[in-house]
C-alpha cells in the first residue's frame, strides 16, 4: 500500500501563551475514518526577541544576542571608585533550566494563562518568585555573617546549580544577596525569550520615607546613630533590565524596564519590584513606575547629613551632597567582557539644566518635609577637601586624609576634627570601629592646613566583614563660628586576582592542562585538567575560599577549536 506524505507549517501568534504545550493531530480522510496522534515530545513556545511584532522584539543585534544568547557574563561589586567584575554563569540553555523557569511562572508566580503572553506581568511576578522572602521562591536571602546550613552568596559563581538543585527539591536554595537574585533572574529571563542584563548601581540609596533625600544623623562625636538612620545607601545594588514595549503605558516607555527580586519592600503585597519603564525615570515621572522600591534606587538623588544633640534641641544640617547617589550605573557591554557605563539612560549627566530640572521636579512632588531642606542653601567659611583613598590591596597600610584651606585674607581659624574609619556592609550598615583620632589645626589666612590618620593591617585586618569594605568619615567644626562639616566616603580593599593559564591550545574533547595561580602572602599555583565538551567560546571560573579569606576570584575566555578526524580533516 502506498502511503503519501505532507508537510504543514504551523506559525504560532505573536501573543501565544508562553508555555509547554502538548500537540495532537487529527486527521480525517474523505468517505472514510478518522486518525489522531499525540506527539509525546512537549513543545515549548517562547517569546520571540527575533519576530518583529513580538512584544519582546529588539531590534539591536548585538544587545539580543548578548541578553538572549550570551550565557555567561560579569556582574559589577565593590565600590564606585574600586569596581569589582565578577565571572556569572547564566547557563540557560542547560538542563532543567528553561523547566525550572516555567515552574517559577506557573506555580510560584501564580501568572494567569492569559497573562503569559505579557512579559510586564511575568517578570514582575519572576522578581517576586526568584526570592523566597513570601513564597517557596528560588532563592533565600542572607545578609548576616552567618551563612551555616547553605552556601555564602559569594562563593556562587553561576545560575545552575541553584536552578537546578531548587527545581529537583522545590525548596529555597540557600543563600543569595542581590547580585545572586539578578543574576539568576537574568537567567530565567533568557531562558524564556525575554532579553535581560544585569544592572549594577553603584552609592545606591534606599529611601525609605520617599522624600528622595537619604539622611543619614550622628552625634557630636560624629558617630553614625543607627538608631536613627532608617535610610542607607548600598555601596552597590544589582538590579535587572528586560526589553519589552509597553502597550500598558504607550510607546514613550518602551525599551528597557527595571526589575529587582531582591527582596527589600512590599509591592501589592508581595516582595518584588518593577517592571518599571528606565524612560520614565530620567523623564522623573513618579506616577509612571510601578514600584517605589527602584524610584528610591534611581531618584533618591540628594545625600544630607545631621546633627543630632537630643530629643529637645533642632537637628543641624551639617551638609547636602547632591553628587553622592548613583555615581555609576554600568553593565557588561554587548559582545564584549567589559563594563558598559549606562547612567545616561536613568539620569541627565550632573550638572546640566535637564539634570537640575528633573531633580527638582521629583523633589517637588515629594511630601516629605526632608526634601525641602534642600531648597535652602547655606555658606562655607572654609573650603574642606576630603581626598579619596586609592588602590590599595589587603594587607597594605592607607590614610585618611582631610585638608583645610583658609580663603579669608585676614582671619585665622582654629579647626577640631575627628577622623573615623568603620567596617561597612554593602548594604550600608556600619560597624566596628577600626580607628579613631581627635585633631585640632589653626588655620592662618589664605594658607592649607592637612590632618590624617593612618591605619594599619593590624589596625584592620581582624575586623574585616562583607566584601571588605570600609566607611571613612570626618567631622569638623570651625570653634569660632560653630560652622560644621561632614563628610563621608566608602572605598574597599583591593584582594588579590586568581589567574589562570592555559598549557596547551583548547581542543574539542581533549584533555587539557591549565595553571591556576593566585598572590596571597606569596604565589600560590596548582594544576588542573579538563575536557573541553564542545568548539567554540567556554569560559572558565575559579573560586578561592578558606577561613581566613574568601570571594577571591577569577576568570579565563577560551575558544575551543574542533577535535581533528584521523584523515586530518576537522
Amino acid at each position: 500500500m502506498e502511503r503519501d506524505s505532507g508537510q504543514i507549517q504551523v506559525t504560532s501568534a505573536p501573543d501565544a501563551i508562553v508555555a509547554k504545550w502538548r500537540m495532537d493531530v487529527d486527521t480525517k480522510i474523505i468517505d472514510d475514518g478518522a486518525y489522531s496522534y499525540s506527539w509525546e515530545t512537549k513543545i515549548y513556545l517562547l517569546y520571540n526577541p527575533w519576530g518583529k511584532h513580538d512584544q519582546v522584539y529588539i531590534k539591536s543585534e548585538e544587545w539580543r544576542d548578548e541578553t538572549v544568547l550570551n550565557d555567561v557574563g560579569l556582574i559589577w561589586r565593590g565600590t564606585y571608585n574600586r569596581v569589582k567584575p565578577v565571572i556569572w554563569k547564566y547557563d540557560q540553555f542547560e538542563k532543567d533550566i528553561l523547566d525550572c523557569s516555567l515552574y517559577l511562572v506557573n506555580i510560584v508566580g501564580k501568572v494567569k494563562r492569559s497573562n503569559r503572553a505579557d512579559p510586564a506581568k511575568t517578570t514582575r511576578a519572576l522578581a517576586a518568585a526568584v526570592n523566597a522572602a513570601d513564597d517557596l521562591g528560588a532563592v533565600m536571602g542572607n545578609w548576616s555573617e552567618d551563612h551555616s546550613g547553605g552556601t555564602p552568596p559569594t562563593k556562587w559563581i553561576g545560575s545552575k546549580e541553584i536552578l537546578q538543585k531548587y527545581y529537583k527539591k522545590k525548596k529555597p536554595v540557600k543563600y543569595g544577596q542581590c547580585w545572586v537574585f539578578s543574576g539568576v533572574l537574568t537567567t530565567v529571563c533568557r531562558a524564556l525569550g525575554i532579553p535581560a542584563r544585569t544592572i549594577t548601581n553603584y552609592s545606591s540609596a534606599h529611601d525609605t520615607q520617599n522624600s528622595l533625600t537619604v539622611d543619614y544623623f550622628m552625634d557630636e562625636h560624629g558617630t553614625v546613630m543607627e538608631e536613627l538612620n532608617s535610610d542607607s545607601i548600598w555601596n552597590f545594588h544589582v538590579w535587572n533590565e528586560v526589553w519589552m514595549q509597553r502597550p500598558d503605558l504607550g510607546t514613550h516607555y518602551a525599551g528597557w524596564q527595571a526589575i529587582d527580586a531582591t527582596p527589600q519592600e512590599l509591592s501589592d503585597e508581595m516582595y518584588r519590584c518593577g517592571p518599571a519603564s528606565v524612560a520614565a525615570v530620567k523623564l522623573g515621572e513618579k506616577s509612571t513606575l510601578t514600584s517605589s522600591i527602584l524610584a528610591q534606587h534611581a531618584w533618591a538623588r540628594v545625600l544630607i547629613f545631621w546633627k543630632y544633640a537630643g530629643p529637645t534641641q533642632p537637628l543641624k544640617l551639617l551638609r547636602k551632597d547632591i553628587y553622592g547617589i548613583g555615581k555609576i550605573i554600568c553593565t557588561k557591554a554587548p559582545g564584549k567582557f567589559e563594563c558598559e557605563d549606562i547612567t545616561y539612560t536613568y539620569k541627565h549627566p550632573e550638572k546640566t539644566t535637564e539634570e537640575r530640572t528633573t531633580m527638582l521636579k521629583a523633589l517637588r512632588q515629594s511630601e516629605s518635609l526632608f526634601s525641602r531642606y534642600y531648597l535652602n542653601e547655606d555658606f562655607n567659611d572654609i573650603h574642606f577637601n576630603f581626598k579619596l583613598i586609592d588602590d590599595i590591596k589587603i594587607g597594605q597600610p592607607f590614610n585618611v586624609i582631610l585638608e583645610m584651606k583658609n580663603r579669608s585674607k585676614l582671619k585665622e581659624h582654629k579647626v577640631s576634627v575627628i577622623l573615623r574609619v568603620e567596617v561597612v556592609t554593602y548594604t550600608g550598615k556600619i560597624g566596628d570601629n577600626v580607628k579613631k583620632d581627635i585633631l585640632v589645626r589653626v588655620i592662618k589666612p589664605e594658607t592649607t592646613e592637612e590632618v590624617k590618620l593612618a591605619v594599619t593591617y593590624e589596625d584592620y585586618g581582624k575586623r574585616l566583614v562583607d566584601q571588605c569594605a570600609f566607611s571613612i568619615s570626618c567631622l569638623a567644626t570651625v570653634e569660632d563660628t560653630k560652622f560644621e562639616y561632614y563628610a563621608q566616603d566608602d572605598f574597599r580593599i583591593r584582594k588579590p586576582d586568581i589567574k589562570i593559564m592555559l598549557k596547551e591550545t583548547p581542543v574539542e574533547e581533549k584533555e587539557v592542562t591549565a595553571e591556576i595561580s593566585c598572590q596571597l602572602m606569596d604565589w600560590q599555583k596548582a594544576e588542573f585538567r579538563f575536557t573541553p565538551p564542545r568548539t567554540g567560546r567556554h569560559t572558565i571560573a575559579a573560586k578561592f575560599v578558606s577561613k581566613q579569606m574568601d570571594d577571591v576570584d577569577g576568570y579565563l575566555v577560551i575558544m575551543v577549536e574542533p577535535k581533528k578526524e584521523p584523515n586530518g580533516q576537522q
